[in-house]
């Protein structure tokens, strides 16, 4: 039976690197990193097969970011359709290193993609997220994989990492570990999240309110 399933990679960008990136690209925010990883064990316990992988993103680059409708969301909605009204960035492109895959992200002009902006430039500890519907099999008693049924939706931005992974930064890939520590930093973040996304559906839904 399909679920949602939702993996995240953790990344970090400085607000140095966010200024090198708005002056280079007209000021336009755009970073790029490893948006998710094949073969390898995740924090929730889930393997994704680099050839069910590889099939899901390819599928993506050819349809979604080739029409420029990558869209994703800031936080992950329990749902597998992306809401236009709480879009943050655009995927402008994918590809392969070994076996993760490597994708350059737009952060939009929208409500929510201004809050994603302003964690950033704050200095803010994010993940981004990748967010699917399939089964699981599994493999071992603290390991499942992904079917061959999964179906890649899109990658969200979020503030609680599962995955030990690679950051994210405008023009090129460092990579780091994880630690405990860290992961506890995101997930005090996800009220901060929450509150502003709260703030700003709250003032835009009053009559008169700028």
């Amino acid at each position: 039976m399909k679920a949602i399933l939702i993996d995240t990679i953790p990344f970090q960008i400085s607000p140095q690197m966010i200024a090198e990136s708005e002056a280079k690209n007209g000021g336009r925010l755009i970073v790029s990193g490893v948006l998710q990883r094949a073969d390898a064990k995740n924090q929730n316990g889930r393997v994704y097969p680099r050839e069910i992988l590889e099939r899901e993103v390819d599928k993506y680059s050819e349809v979604q970011i080739a029409e420029r409708r990558a869209l994703g969301e800031l936080d992950h909605p329990e749902s597998s359709v992306v809401n236009l009204s709480n879009v943050s960035h655009n995927i402008r492109k994918v590809w392969w290193k070994g076996d993760d895959v490597i994708g350059e992200v737009e952060v939009l002009g929208t409500p929510s993609g201004n809050i994603l902006k302003e964690l950033l430039k704050a200095g803010i500890k994010l993940g981004i997220s990748s967010r699917g519907m399939g089964s699981v099999n599994p493999v071992s008693e603290n390991t499942v994989e992904v079917g061959e049924d999964f179906e890649l939706v899109c990658w969200d931005f979020v503030s609680n990492p599962s995955t030990h992974g690679a950051f994210m930064s405008p023009g090129r890939v460092t990579e780091g570990i994880v630690k405990n520590r860290v992961i506890n930093k995101y997930e005090k973040v996800e009220n901060l999240i929450s509150e502003m996304l709260c703030d700003l559906t709250c003032k835009c839904s009053i009559p008169g309110s700028k």
